[in-house]
């Protein structure tokens, strides 16, 4: 009831004939290359929230870093006065 292998072979001849083996070789390559770059964004887009996740600590401790020296500077200027 299925396809049978020697179905699939006229197939792949008939195919072969119409497209030519050149453009079913860059079809093969196009195709290979949008695979890959979908992976690639794939994961990039995995690891972007870890990356995020790091670089927040980091910009709470600059931040508290510039309240630190703002009102140490502050506590001068009132010591001056």
């Amino acid at each position: 009831m299925g396809i049978s292998t020697w179905q699939l072979i006229i197939l792949l001849v008939v195919i072969v004939l119409i497209f030519g083996t050149k453009k079913l070789r860059n079809l093969g390559s196009d195709l290979g290359s949008a695979i890959n770059g979908f992976k690639k964004n794939l994961n990039a887009d995995q690891e972007a929230p870890t990356a995020q996740n790091t670089q927040a600590p980091q910009a709470e401790k600059i931040s508290e870093e510039k309240v630190a020296t703002q009102q140490t500077t502050t506590q001068q200027e009132q010591t001056k006065q």
